[in-house]
């Protein structure tokens, strides 16, 4: 392609290279001059240039508000040509209390909320600079830091702040640059202070003795940090990392029994609508079963009303569903990624961000002193030169009223310099009195002494340091934890153990009722039908299974394979229709059909028994499948098919085989086993078992005659061990060979 420079020249270049030499100047333009702030002030520059727009129109903060169209003006116009709706919601930012740790600018009109509300428009707002932004400029005009010219050379401005507050780390930074970005939350700044001050003490000090003083981010929205030490440390370590954050709530006791939670601190950068929309949200598709209702009551402070659906719910455990699926615990990131003293980007660790930003300090401090010590030298030279005037005052005078050129004369007669020469021609007749010459002589001795200091400071890296400690000392002192603005607002927890949240706390109950036809469709209706005549099944299909349940219980299916399947009575199919198949929910064989159905309860005992006569009792939960394949519990041989699976709810054990020989036996005298193949309950010369029931022995046998209920409570000839072959039942016993 061609390139066509502002000079004229044509230059045929690739295309590829044209456009990453290009790409490459964005990428740096972006890096350096928006996206990452500066490791020694904390600042972008935007942030920089607002604030030192805010100090040229003298908006300190004990003078009066300007309106903030009046100060985007100046940084647009001046030194930062960009859009001023972007610099407006920059000067916005750091007004916001709940955005900013440690305000740089002090707002008065609407400045946006918690909630995500927008400012007004800068013509109504108006703004002036905070104690904390005066500390970050204090000695800007000493020579303490470089000046550069602005985007269009008519003005300067600064390269850095000199910075006497720790404001990287206090109050943090975010940014996305082109292939890297930045993100470090706030900090509180006491704790940085503490742990600069024992960095100056133990410069070799190591990173975990930095993280005892600095234990973690100290957000402006308050909240609980949840993270363990150990990855803490690791993020400082590195500088690379994140912490878990949590809402702060509390149990409000009511009348009757009844409570609420109320949440007064939510987590940093997370809106409080949006947050409140979403568990509406949740709460309508049924997500957040345990709660009944969300109310916002916050005025300035954050109030959010949580009711749970009843009084028997567990605190902890509704908030670790809301924890779990909402912005009420988040994950703050910390990528310290800054720009060093070259404008190189690295991510650096905590004691590598503390060490720059005392170097930084330490140059300062030299910078200013040589800068005091240049004015007290032009200044002992100018009292020099009236001491001598004082004590030549009448020729002084003759030589002023007679001599053509009396600075030249003054200077060869009284050995002079030109500084001093000049002085004593501009000085004023009331400065002739003796009182005036014994200040200058006072004010001689005081500059003098000061040189002197100033003169063992440069020459003392110790004093310097000392130095450095005493000013870091009194930003502590300042904007410490001891102060309203400095105290810590989030509190320092422990991390959340694996809370096992049970199944049923994240599904709404619901009674149901489970239907299962005789072709294997599968379905749930509300409530707990009374009849099977409500039901209506596909033409040629029947009822084969129906069973009382919740939503929140588990559906167990015994297949004539051996094996129990598993499904949750959330997932079964709803509505009017027949349902759907029961092979689409699990992997069940096409030889194999469904021999029992049941609702899963906790603490049961379960008898299965195959055709063939054998069976054992095994406990119910060992036989809750996770996985679509199910569980195979009765191994069966060739010929052998699965056919019962009832609860044992007595004593005793009636087996009827089809050969109609009926078989009491003794409960205890059937295994416990969680698999195999068990034990010969009756033996068969021909055909197999026909029935099995569970009953106790005290209250006698009772089985369906047509409509009539039946019971034996003699049963002492049917009574046997096991593996008996029985002998034919009571007269009266159905010719079907059931119980029921």
């Amino acid at each position: 392609m061609t390139d066509t420079a502002a000079t004229g020249e044509i230059r045929n270049l690739p295309l590829a290279d044209a456009l990453g030499d290009r790409y490459l100047a964005y990428a740096m333009s972006t890096i350096v001059s928006r996206s990452l702030p500066d490791v020694r002030d904390g600042l972008k520059p935007v942030h920089r240039r607002l604030l030192y727009a805010m100090q040229v129109l003298k908006l300190d903060p004990d003078a009066g508000f300007k309106k903030c169209a009046r100060v985007v003006g100046d940084v647009i116009g001046k030194y930062h040509p960009h859009g001023d709706a972007s610099v407006y919601e920059a000067l916005v930012r750091l007004a916001q209390d709940f955005a900013v740790r440690y305000p740089l600018v002090e707002g008065q009109g609407n400045f946006g909320n918690i909630d995500g509300d927008n400012a007004a428009a800068m013509r109504y707002t108006e703004a002036r600079l905070t104690a904390v932004a005066a500390a970050l400029m204090d000695g800007l005009d000493e020579d303490s830091v470089d000046f550069r010219p602005t985007y269009d050379g008519t003005e300067e401005e600064p390269v850095v702040m000199p910075a006497a507050f720790p404001n990287l780390l206090a109050n943090g930074s975010s940014g996305i640059a082109v292939g890297m970005a930045t993100s470090i939350p706030p900090h509180n700044a006491g704790e940085v202070c503490d742990a600069l001050l024992r960095l100056i003490q133990e410069p070799d000090c190591p990173v975990e003795a930095l993280c005892a003083l600095v234990p973690g981010p100290d957000f402006p929205t308050g909240g609980v940090l949840v993270e363990t030490r150990e990855n803490i440390v690791e993020a400082y370590r590195t500088g690379r990392g994140s912490f878990r954050l949590r809402a702060r709530w509390a149990v409000e006791k009511m009348s009757h029994g009844l409570w609420q939670i109320v949440v007064t601190e939510i987590p940093y950068q997370v809106q409080k609508s949006r947050l409140i929309e979403k568990v509406a949200e949740l709460m309508e598709v049924r997500k957040l079963p345990l709660l009944a209702d969300i109310r916002d009551e916050s005025t300035t402070e954050v109030r959010v009303v949580l009711e749970p659906r009843s009084r028997t719910v567990e605190p902890d455990m509704l908030m670790e569903q809301l924890f779990r699926q909402t912005d009420l615990d988040v994950r703050v990131p910390l990528n310290m990624n800054v720009l060093d003293r070259d404008n190189t980007p690295k991510v650096m660790n905590l004691k590598e961000v503390l060490r720059a930003f005392l170097d930084h300090r330490h140059e300062v401090l030299v910078r200013r002193s040589r800068y005091r010590l240049d004015r007290i030298d032009r200044r002992l030279e100018v009292l020099a030169g009236y001491l001598i005037a004082y004590l030549n005052l009448d020729e002084v005078i003759r030589i002023i009223r007679e001599e053509d050129e009396p600075k030249t004369h003054m200077m060869r007669a009284f050995g002079l310099t030109d500084v001093q020469a000049e002085a004593i021609l501009n000085m004023r007749l009331r400065s002739l009195r003796r009182l005036e010459e014994m200040e200058i002589r006072r004010e001689h001795d005081t500059l003098s002494a000061e040189k002197a200091k100033l003169e063992a400071l440069l020459g003392d890296e110790r004093r310097r340091w000392k130095a450095v400690a005493t000013e870091i000392g009194q930003i502590r002192k300042r904007f410490g934890q001891e102060t309203e603005l400095g105290r810590r607002r989030t509190e320092m927890g422990r991390a959340p153990s694996a809370v096992v949240v049970p199944i049923e706390a994240w599904i709404e109950r619901e009674d149901i009722t489970v239907v299962l036809s005789e072709k294997g469709w599968l379905r749930a209706v509300k409530g707990h039908a009374a009849t099977a005549e409500e039901f209506k099944f596909k033409e040629g299909d029947q009822l084969r299974f129906m069973a009382h349940a919740a939503t929140t219980d588990k559906l167990l299916a015994f297949a004539t394979n051996g094996r129990f399947y598993t499904v949750g009575c959330d997932k079964l199919p709803r509505g009017r229709g027949h349902g759907e198949p029961l092979r689409l929910m699990v992997d069940l064989p096409n030889d194999a059909e469904i021999a029992a159905l049941l609702v899963h309860k906790p603490g049961r005992r379960l008898l299965v028994a195959s055709s063939a006569g054998r069976g054992f009792v095994v406990e119910e939960a060992e036989v809750i499948a996770q996985t679509r394949v199910g569980k195979q519990i009765l191994n069966l041989a060739d010929d052998e098919k699965a056919l019962f699976c009832l609860t044992v709810e007595g004593d005793a054990v009636a087996v009827l085989g089809e050969n109609r020989k009926l078989l009491v036996l003794m409960a205890d005298e059937v295994p416990v086993m969680t698999r195999g193949r068990g034990v010969q309950l009756q033996k068969y010369r021909d055909g197999g078992m026909a029935d099995v029931k569970s009953f106790t022995l005290a209250q006698g046998l009772s089985w369906k005659s047509g409509e009539r209920q039946r019971t034996e409570t003699n049963l002492a000839p049917w009574l046997g061990r096991r593996g008996g072959i029985g002998r034919m039942p009571p007269n009266g016993f159905p010719r079907s060979n059931r119980f029921a």
